[in-house]
């Protein structure tokens, strides 16, 4: 179990990591390919992987991974399949976003669960430091998404700004 756990947390930082970088070129109006790819593929492979680990009934994780599966299905159509076009170009930014903030949020939960002196303040994960901090997650991945549907616009000329950058 160790070594799915090792892949698991692999896969977790590599989308987060290319998820940010996605999400800097949406608010820059870049598609940026081949980051994005990157981050789909380990978002996806980490969301699946978690539902692998051995657990008893549905969890609040399970509700955050099924929520990832939905986001990524519906940036993985609106990107591949309707090519950006018209409202899915929107679509794509807000799902984007929305499955880089459920990494970060998955993330931010295990932070509090294994790192002692964040353990120490949020034994429960109920407590005000966590969902302090949950809520403060929340308003600025609203915002980034909100900010990402307004920078990631069809280009005003006939040369393609969506290159990698």
């Amino acid at each position: 179990m160790a070594t799915l756990t090792v892949i698991h947390v692999v896969l977790s930082l590599a989308g987060i990591g290319s998820g940010v970088v996605v999400l800097r070129g949406l608010l820059r109006g870049a598609r940026l390919d081949g980051w994005t790819a990157i981050f789909l593929t380990t978002s996806i492979a980490t969301t699946l992987s978690g539902f692998v680990f051995p657990y008893h009934g549905f969890l609040p994780v399970h509700g955050v991974g099924v929520a990832s599966i939905i986001a990524l299905a519906v940036a993985i159509v609106a990107r591949y399949g309707r090519r950006l076009a018209g409202n899915w170009r929107a679509m794509y930014a807000v799902s984007a976003v929305a499955a880089l903030y459920l990494n970060v949020v998955v993330l931010v939960a295990q932070l509090f669960m294994k790192v002692p002196a964040l353990a120490a303040m949020a034994p429960t994960l109920a407590e005000r430091p966590f969902v302090i901090s949950q809520v403060a997650l929340f308003v600025l991945f609203a915002g980034l998404a909100i900010a990402a549907v307004r920078q990631f616009r069809v280009p005003f000329n006939s040369i393609d700004r969506s290159i990698d950058r």
